[in-house]
């Protein structure tokens, strides 16, 4: 069934009021072929957990919310578990199922918000670990030939924070089933000094994946807004890939300045950082504004309208532009 005239507001994590011309939610592939079937609308978009999207203005064309559910062991070796997961289940929800399970590998992204489907979509990742490095396979409908294709890992073509699917194919699959290559014997990940100093502080010395768990979600809730809370997407940027010259520059003002090596040429410096030394850390404006605790995140306090977040977003790339000579890319997908 398809309704009109619905706000969009309460299925993504910003919050920010748009209206969406035609809307309905699918939990199966039958369901979702019917509905593409029946469309009537120029413009379709698919929408997961809603949690890496900003709407700039009402939507006028149909939005489909994905909630196909279902997590099952497709296959398993000495070594590995493959789970096939719905694309519309809760991506925190199956890391604390996967650890309840004994299945490890994803427990350095937990708390991140959004849905299975898009964490291959957008390669997500946090502490060390990225989807690519877990990812077995997807099942996907084509919008236009109305059928399912299966993906491998090379398929998808994986980049940092994106996919095939963000560039190549966007907006051509809707994605339904992920599979997952999981591990019964963990090799953890704990190089980031803010778990170690966390594990530290709880005097673990030898974590399973539920302490390396329990870590990254303390870690995260001390420095990330709670969207049920206050309105985000979380990370509104992502960390520039610079030359290693560029860093040079910056380190002569700032000696301290962090960053990762890439490369022999080149290096990741953290957009967050960025934004603190260019001074919008925790600034408001009104409804909107910087997150206290993490400049990558901008906030919807109220009722800010999407535009007036969108502005600042531009408002803070043109500025770290003009001072660190670096062009930060918003990670956060804009519907305008």
């Amino acid at each position: 069934m398809i309704n009109h005239y619905i706000n969009i507001a309460p299925y993504t994590t910003f919050g920010v009021k748009a209206v969406a011309k035609s809307f309905s939610i699918f939990s199966s592939t039958e369901e979702l072929k019917s509905l593409i079937q029946n469309n009537k609308e120029k413009e379709l978009m698919i929408l997961g957990g809603g949690s890496n999207v900003l709407f700039t203005k009402d939507f006028q064309g149909l939005i489909l919310v994905n909630k196909i559910s279902g997590i099952e062991v497709v296959n398993e070796d000495d070594d590995h578990v493959y789970v096939k997961v719905g694309a519309g289940e809760n991506w925190h929800n199956f890391v604390l199922h996967a650890i309840e399970k004994g299945w490890g590998g994803i427990e350095n992204l937990s708390l991140i918000p959004g849905s299975v489907g898009a964490s291959p979509m957008q390669n997500i990742g946090a502490y060390g670990v990225e989807i690519k490095d877990v990812f077995d396979s997807l099942t996907a409908f084509h919008r236009k030939e109305l059928k399912e294709q299966k993906f491998s890992h090379e398929e998808c073509q994986f980049g940092y924070r994106e996919s095939v699917f963000k560039r190549s194919l966007k907006d051509q699959y809707v994605i339904t089933s992920v599979t997952y290559r999981l591990t019964k014997k963990h090799k953890l990940n704990t190089s980031y000094g803010a778990i170690e100093d966390e594990l530290e502080r709880k005097s673990i010395s030898q974590p399973t994946i539920k302490d390396v768990s329990d870590a990254v979600i303390s870690i995260r809730q001390s420095k990330l807004p709670d969207p049920k809370e206050i309105g985000n997407a979380g990370s509104f940027f992502k960390n520039p890939v610079v030359k290693k010259n560029v860093l040079e520059i910056i380190q002569k003002e700032y000696p301290k300045a962090p960053f990762y090596p890439i490369d022999e040429d080149h290096v990741k410096v953290p957009a967050g950082w960025l934004i603190d030394k260019a001074g919008w850390k925790g600034k408001r404006f009104g409804d909107y504004g910087v997150h206290v605790n993490q400049a990558l995140v901008l906030v919807n306090y109220d009722d800010a309208k999407g535009q007036e977040i969108y502005d600042l977003s531009q408002r803070i790339l043109d500025d770290v532009r003009n001072r660190f000579g670096i062009n930060l890319e918003r990670e956060v997908n804009i519907i305008d």
